[in-house]
């Protein structure tokens, strides 16, 4: 009889040693792009919701803009250097930590989606289909035009229809006079002015602080 305990007390513990421990990773986080975010060494993607890559392109009012950097600037400035806490809930197969992410509480997630600069992986959860319809009811960030689903524009599928404009930096709905101001500036601490063009490094981001600083 002890024998038989013995055993059955050996193979319980080996299926909890083979179960995954999913603990919460936390602390400041570097924003890789609208779904994904770095801590430490532990490399996270946002759960059941699916954002723009960088370097894609949405449609609205005739132009065409980076939306992928936008809502990558949208990420970070909602994080603003706080900390964050990861719950994981699976790995992808990039090894991955697949988590809800929270900033005072707050849900990333949820929050990315409800801004439209992501939208709910259907694929993977029904948690933010909510969120994405109020969004989408309200033509709020991707939802203001026309865009490529994440999951499809990875496949190589990109938008038919022509843009009038082809200004790739600046969301359209900014700025009426941002036509006539491409060339963006600032000054330096130092006293030194720069200059921003479209598609250099810094471009959006003072696009948005600056609409309108140097004509063209």
């Amino acid at each position: 009889m002890r024998s038989i305990l013995t055993m059955v007390c050996v193979v319980l513990s080996a299926v909890a040693l083979a179960r995954p421990v999913h603990a919460d990773v936390s602390g400041p986080a570097q924003v890789i792009d609208g779904d994904s975010l770095k801590i430490g060494g532990t490399r996270i993607r946002l759960f059941g919701i699916d954002a723009p890559e960088r370097g894609q392109g949405c449609q609205a009012e005739g132009k065409l803009w980076l939306c992928g950097g936008l809502a990558k600037l949208r990420l970070k400035e909602r994080i603003s250097g706080r900390r964050v806490v990861c719950g994981e809930k699976d790995r992808d197969r990039y090894n991955r930590v697949v988590a809800v992410c929270r900033v005072d509480g707050e849900d990333l997630n949820a929050w990315m989606v409800s801004e439209g600069w992501a939208i709910a992986y259907r694929r993977y959860s029904q948690d933010y289909v909510d969120e994405e319809a109020a969004a989408k009811a309200a033509g709020r960030g991707l939802w203001r035009g026309e865009f490529v689903p994440p999951w499809d524009w990875r496949r190589g599928k990109r938008l038919t229809t022509a843009p009038r404009d082809t200004d790739r930096t600046a969301p359209p709905a900014a700025n009426r006079d941002d036509r006539k101001c491409r060339i963006k500036g600032n000054i330096s601490s130092k006293g030194t002015r720069i200059y921003h063009v479209p598609g250099g490094r810094y471009y959006v981001s003072v696009w948005r602080e600056r609409p309108c600083r140097v004509s063209v």
